[in-house]
Formats: structure tokens, sequence, C-alpha cells
């Protein structure tokens, strides 16, 4: 079965972009697009408790609502790649367990984020945050505002594409004593299909015995030196399997997420991975990545790993 780029809809101006995004991307790769979105409705969680209880459309109202929302994504993505195949589906039941039905068969998910601002709160959303936390395909998230707002035209070239103005990186946050294969991939591959450059960003923290590098340079320099040599032969056998990719890495001294987060504002796509957790508490989700995920600019990348 040929495998889709997935996009789940609420219509939201954040699922739109997310649909927008998808949609380019099923060009980059030459497959085609699926937009889903889950028609059963439930109350949400800050509803007033009432002896009334909250009232619910009857189902054919649900799902009429949701094919509605369907036709207008596929007509407005449509509308400007004529070439692209678009196939849409209204899944019953929840959100969370529809779109995790439906990200087993995409080559990766698109979900809209409504990010954090200065005057907003923990704003992921509880159903992105739901799915991120449990989905083992890649997951992107996408904002509404800044999504893809450089990237190339549908039917550019490669070579075109490396001279679009203001084209932008791919960022790899990479965790450097514990490499995945399917997160360094997951941001070669992408960087290549968008003829960018890879930058490439490792936190590190001092050991600490260290007391400064005017206090001991020589340790400074000897571990700096270690960290940018071992960066350097992770990312080799990358470079050599995607020669035409220019890599740029970076060894950072203190967390990735903050350097991350700065990268984002001027980066095509941020990648960065999850690590599985079987377990059935906790946010499965790391800080680096929460950090990401409410913060940054550009779309988020998130690629589940063993």
């Amino acid at each position: 079965m040929t495998r889709t780029i997935t996009a789940g809809l609420d219509g939201s101006p954040a699922s739109l972009a997310a649909a927008d995004w998808a949609a380019h991307e099923a060009q980059l790769r030459d497959l085609p697009l699926r937009l889903v979105t889950a028609w059963e409705w439930q109350a949400p969680a800050f509803a007033p408790v009432t002896g009334l209880g909250v009232p619910v459309p009857p189902s054919d109202l649900q799902r009429a609502s949701a094919q509605h929302l369907l036709a207008q994504a596929h007509a407005r993505v449509g509308e400007t790649r004529p070439g692209l195949r678009i196939d849409t589906d209204a899944i019953p039941g929840l959100p969370v367990p529809a779109l995790l039905k439906a990200a087993e068969e995409a080559e990766l998910l698109v979900l809209g984020s409504r990010g954090l601002s200065k005057t907003e709160g923990y704003l992921l959303g509880s159903v992105s945050h739901a799915v991120l936390a449990s989905c083992e395909r890649p997951v992107v998230l996408v904002r509404a505002a800044e999504h893809g707002e450089k990237e190339a035209p549908p039917k550019t070239s490669a070579r075109e594409l490396s001279a679009v103005p203001g084209h932008r990186d791919v960022v790899l946050g990479l965790d450097l004593y514990k490499p995945d294969d399917a997160v360094i991939d997951f941001a070669f591959d992408a960087a290549s299909r968008r003829a960018a450059r890879l930058r490439v960003i490792h936190g590190w923290t001092l050991p600490p015995y260290y007391y400064g590098g005017a206090l001991m340079p020589d340790l400074n320099d000897g571990m700096v030196k270690q960290v940018r040599s071992e960066l350097s032969d992770v990312l080799r056998p990358w470079q050599d399997r995607y020669p035409a990719v220019e890599v740029h890495a970076q060894a950072t001294i203190g967390g990735a997420g903050r350097h991350l987060v700065d990268s984002s504002y001027d980066a095509a796509l941020v990648v960065v991975g999850r690590r599985n957790r079987r377990s059935a508490v906790g946010a499965h989700i790391g800080p680096v990545t929460q950090a990401l995920l409410h913060h940054a600019v550009a779309p988020v990348a998130v690629i589940s790993h063993d």
C-alpha cells in the first residue's frame, strides 16, 4: 500500500497551515496527500458542569460538518497544487485515536500547533500533545502564521530551489551520545529534498570539576576539540550518503533547547527525536522537544525512536 503524507484537520488556522505544509511535503516526496478529520465530538474539558449537560450535535450533523471541512480544505490545497493527488477521509471516533490510526498508514503525520505567545499559557493543544506522545510515526507540528513562508513554489526544481531568496536551513537537534539513525536520516533527507543546508546543533554540559576556561584554558580547548571530533565522527557516514547536503555542525555549551528555538526563526524545519516510552504515565516528550513545540517559529518534526 502506498503511504501518504497525512494532515489532521480541525478547522483551525493552524490545521489549515498544516494542510498547506503537508501538500508541499507530498510534492517533495512525490506522494499523495491525505486530509483527515475525526467527526465524533466531545464536550470540552473547560465546559461548565450543569444538570442539563453540554449539548452535542447528532451524529449525522457531526459527519456532515466534517465532510464540509474536508471539502473546503481540498479545494484550498488543490487550487494551488493542481497536480497533487488529494484524498480525504472523515474518520468516526474521537480525535486522538482517529489520528493515531491514520498515522499508521502515513509516511508522516502533520498537525497544527498554536505554539506559545508571551500572553498565552500552555497552548500546544491537548489533541496534538496526546498524539505526539504516543505516535510511532514521524509527526510535524506547524504554526499558523509562519508555516513555509519561504518554501519554494510546488514546481521548482532542486537547482532553482537552492537559489530562492531567503531559502532557509533544515536544523537538526542531535544527541551526540545517543544518536538515532532515524532522526539523522530524516534531517538529511529533508535537507536533500529542499537543496538546503543542514545545521546540526548539539548541546553539551561542562563536567562538575570545570571552573572556567580562563583558569583552565588547555582543558577547555581539549574538551571543545573532543566534542567537535565526536560530532564529526557521528555525521561522517551520513555526509557520505548525502554528499550534496552542506552540513554546518555546532556544539554549544548548555542545553540545546534555547539554541534550537533561536535557530527556528530562520529555519525551514527543525528536526528532533523523541524516545519511545512504554509506561502509561508521563508526558513522553522530553524538555528540549517541549521547548521547541511551544516556542519554535518553524515547523518542528518529531521522530520517535527506541
